[in-house]
């Protein structure tokens, strides 16, 4: 058999870990010998062992004289794991071949440095574009210093989130309310705007996933006016930061007191998403799922750090009388001005089209800015 075919099968059981093992990757590791799989394993939850640990532990005897696959470089630091490089040089295996380097500062290159001044051969490189893909919310966290940010909304066929008399409005429906709720269990974190608590009182929990893990709910309210029996608030299913500004009292602060309540208080008068994102990375948030409302969608998009989109377009028409649009006034005065999207993905979930585009470079979206603040 090939290498691909073994690396490929490591990317399969790396997704089976996929929204589990954050703030640690997914990781993938086949071990093959004579042509035969005798060992593989996937990374699952942090704190417990490693792909290639299990990928060893089955292998046993056979690892000996091996060639291991692993999506990403195996780690040469001691964590709440030892070093699984320590392990490959223990079982005695022969040749590792890497999918993608790990950006993370202890590790970063160290672990295929350590196996190649041990006298064993390795490769990187091999369905790096899968492994890397596999891993995008990691690899951005670890580069960049910020939560990889997925901005949804549903929304009819002319662009609109609401009516302006609507409260608790559902443009979609079953179908696509589980399909959010699965990537809420994927999702460290999911952040809306006082505005929505203030309108709708939701939960925001995922209820029809199969994973019963919850996201940390995050709560932009600049002036901590989210009621003290809001549901994000009275639910003790999960977690609730609620960010706000300078001018909070530290009475205001003290009247939330209690296990699953955190007040994030800025040093700024108002919220900025760049000092929000900051903030949320120094707490290990590497994905964060954002609900908002017009104006979120609005500070999401003009700050310029949206990693991707994804938008349910339902089969309805609203007009503009009636109507609110996905975002506020962006600015914008041409076309060559428009904030670039990269199509990714398009799906059909009953009558309604999934569609998931990149932020064509976030990059694209801060240089807009810029120019706006000239």
């Amino acid at each position: 058999m090939h290498d691909e075919y073994f690396m490929d099968f490591a990317l399969k059981l790396a997704a089976v870990g996929a929204g589990q093992t954050s703030p640690n990757p997914v990781v993938g590791a086949v071990i093959a010998k004579d042509g035969d799989v005798v060992g593989f394993g996937a990374h699952l939850r942090a704190g417990s062992p490693h792909a290639e640990v299990h990928a060893i532990n089955m292998a046993g005897e056979n690892a000996g004289g091996s060639t291991m696959y692993v999506t990403l470089e195996p780690c040469n630091h001691f964590g709440n794991t030892p070093p699984c490089t320590m392990a490959i040089l223990n079982a005695g295996i022969k040749k590792v071949v890497v999918a993608t380097l790990d950006p993370n500062p202890i590790v970063a290159g160290t672990g295929v440095a350590k196996l190649k001044n041990s006298g064993i051969e390795v490769e990187v490189g091999l369905c790096e574009a899968e492994a890397m893909n596999l891993n995008k919310a990691y690899l951005y966290f670890m580069k960049q210093k910020l939560p990889f940010v997925s901005l949804k909304q549903a929304i009819t066929l002319d662009g609109k989130i609401a009516t302006v008399h609507g409260r608790n409005e559902n443009i979609t429906g079953k179908e696509v309310q589980e399909d959010v709720h699965r990537k809420r269990a994927r999702t460290d974190a999911i952040l809306v705007g006082v505005g929505t608590v203030l309108k709708d009182d939701p939960l925001l929990t995922n209820r029809f996933a199969e994973s019963k893990k919850q996201p940390i709910r995050i709560i932009l309210d600049t002036y901590l006016r989210t009621p003290i029996n809001a549901k994000v608030v009275t639910d003790q299913a999960t977690q609730t930061w609620i960010v706000v500004g300078r001018e909070v009292t530290s009475d205001q602060i003290t009247s939330f007191a209690q296990a699953n309540v955190q007040i994030i208080q800025l040093k700024t008068k108002t919220i900025a998403i760049q000092d929000v994102l900051q903030e949320l990375a120094r707490r290990n948030i590497v994905t964060l799922y954002v609900e908002g409302g017009q104006r979120i969608n609005t500070s999401f998009i003009n700050s310029g750090l949206v990693n991707e989109m994804i938008t349910y377009i339902a089969p309805k028409i609203v007009g503009d009388h009636d109507g609110i649009g996905m975002l506020e006034d962006l600015d914008v005065k041409n076309m060559a001005e428009a904030v670039p999207l990269k199509l990714q993905k398009v799906d059909r979930i009953g009558d309604v089209i999934k569609v998931i585009s990149r932020v064509g470079g976030s990059v694209c979206s801060q240089e807009l800015l810029r120019q706006k603040e000239k």
